[in-house]
């Protein structure tokens, strides 16, 4: 496909239309795909590290605090743990030994007091599902992950919740201990970490986007030009190779299509002279059959005219001598005309006509042959002349082939004949209600010396030529012929042709499809067809 982007288009036939596009779009793709697995990986591992070892930090530094408050408790007299003034200044001793450098807050219940940092650390930092904990289980040394919030404004930050309960000896005096260590630092590091592996990442998939537009520019380039070789070859141009660069498969590529456009250019021309002699040669024979022709048509004139004075056989035989004559000399006419097509020598002679009248002519011209098949011809057509700039002897053939057409097929069913004009164009439709005709032999209904009945057991036996050169005439008037027609539901043939010469044809006054046909069976249509309204 066409590697350029369309203006206007859509998003979707610009995406189907550039092969460099999907090519760098999978790329960037894949990549992203890479690097968010890798740096999930990696940001698990760093993030789960980092963690890891501050609350190992942390839990270290809270266990030592939680064992020097129980030495101070413990090297402490019994009577002395009595008095509320001993207890709050043993716990309060603690409290500095957490500020130095602000690694963690410790908030600590005493029996008569709660004593928090100078830096009133808001309560609500300490979860009450830890809270709970430490109730539950003093023994233990319980940790949550919480968020730190500070009563004076400042930024809060995520954090480690450390929780226990510490006994004095003889067990009457209870402090619960909460330590709040801040991990400010650690998150400043992981939102380094985190920056650095976007914009590395951002650099990755730009880089492997640019990357992958110029391999795929490299690549694909020997591969534009192979299109662009092939649309030559499929429009007539075979003289401009491609050029073969280095030796690799785009290399062969281009030397086969070189080849085969040399390849084709001997068979075109050997076709071409093939069909020259073939037009000469039926050209040449049609004019030389015409003088013998002519001589044997004034003998069998002579004979025919006085068959009274022959016997019964004799007369048998000179009026199938006159038949089979007429039959061969319509057969030359053909043969002249259609040579006549292939030199380009045939001309129009336009003359005003009124095609009602001429239509009228031939359908009385062949009535015996119609009656003689059981087909009754039925004339439809608007009051008044249907006037039109036509050559008048090929549109008189025209009709006459395309009636005798119907009549050959009709199976002595009617034939419905009907014209009808606008102000621009004329249109004559012949229907009949015979055999009609499969979708195979639509393809070749135009087709020289091709009859639809090839054991030739039909009544007229024409020479196969009638509807080829009924199509040429059209063509010359610059109109058109559509033919449609369905097995045992008859056929239709339709010509449209200008009222004016030199006015092309674009529609119809009469309907491909005949009304009464039944839309339910696949129909067929021949070469040259256009379906119009």
């Amino acid at each position: 496909m066409p590697d350029r982007s369309v203006a206007g288009a859509s998003p979707l036939r610009w995406w189907l239309s550039s092969l460099t596009l999907r090519v760098v779009a999978v790329a960037i793709a894949g990549t992203l795909v890479v690097i968010l697995v890798a740096g999930l990986f990696l940001l698990r591992s760093v993030t789960g590290g980092v963690v890891t070892r501050a609350q190992g930090a942390a839990l270290t530094d809270a266990n030592a605090a939680l064992n020097q408050i129980e030495q101070a408790l413990s090297s402490s007299r019994v009577e002395q743990l009595t008095s509320s003034d001993v207890v709050v200044r043993i716990a309060a001793d603690a409290i500095p030994r957490g500020l130095v450098g602000q690694r963690y807050y410790i908030w600590i219940m005493t029996p008569v007091a709660a004593l928090s940092p100078q830096l009133q650390l808001d309560r609500s930092s300490i979860p009450a599902a830890l809270r709970e904990a430490v109730e539950a289980d003093p023994t233990e040394v319980h940790a949550m992950p919480t968020r730190v919030h500070y009563l004076d404004g400042s930024e809060s930050a995520p954090g480690l919740a450390v929780g226990s309960t510490v006994v004095g000896q003889t067990g009457q005096v209870r402090l619960r201990v909460y330590f709040v260590f801040p991990m400010t630092q650690e998150a400043q590091t992981l939102r380094v970490v985190n920056t650095a592996l976007g914009l590395s990442a951002a650099v990755v998939v730009i880089g492997m986007a640019v990357v992958a537009y110029v391999v795929a520019r490299s690549t694909l380039r020997p591969i534009r030009v192979a299109r662009q070789a092939a649309e030559r070859l499929a429009s007539g141009e075979l003289t401009q190779p491609m050029p073969v660069r280095g030796t690799d498969d785009l290399a062969r590529l281009a030397w086969s299509m070189n080849h085969m456009a040399d390849q084709l250019q001997l068979r075109i021309g050997q076709l071409e002279e093939l069909s020259r002699l073939q037009q000469r040669f039926v050209s040449d024979v049609s004019h030389e059959l015409r003088t013998p022709l002519t001589t044997v048509r004034m003998a069998a004139d002579l004979l025919y005219d006085g068959r009274q004075t022959l016997g019964q056989m004799e007369q048998r035989a000179v009026v199938l001598l006159r038949q089979e004559l007429d039959r061969f000399e319509s057969l030359l006419a053909d043969l002249l005309e259609i040579s006549r097509f292939d030199a380009g020598a045939a001309v129009l002679s336009l003359d005003e006509a009124d095609l009602v009248e001429l239509v009228t002519g031939e359908i009385a011209a062949l009535a015996e042959l119609s009656r003689a098949a059981g087909a009754d011809v039925v004339f439809h057509h608007d009051d008044g002349p249907c006037l039109a700039q036509v050559d008048v002897r090929r549109v008189a053939r025209l009709v006459r082939n395309l009636l005798s057409n119907a009549i050959e097929h009709s199976e002595g069913r009617p034939i419905d004949v009907t014209v009808r004009a606008d102000s621009e164009v004329v249109a004559i439709a012949v229907r009949d209600h015979g055999v009609g005709f499969s979708a195979d032999q639509a393809k070749h209904l135009f087709s020289r010396f091709w009859r639809a009945d090839p054991a030739r057991t039909r009544h007229i036996g024409g020479t196969g030529l009638g509807l080829a050169i009924s199509q040429e005439d059209v063509h010359l008037h610059r109109g058109s012929i559509h033919a449609w027609g369905r097995p045992s539901q008859g056929a239709q043939f339709r010509v449209t042709l200008p009222r004016r010469p030199n006015q092309a044809v674009t529609a119809s006054p009469l309907p491909l499809v005949p009304e009464d046909a039944d839309l339910r069976a696949p129909s067929s249509a021949g070469p040259d067809q256009r379906e119009t309204p």
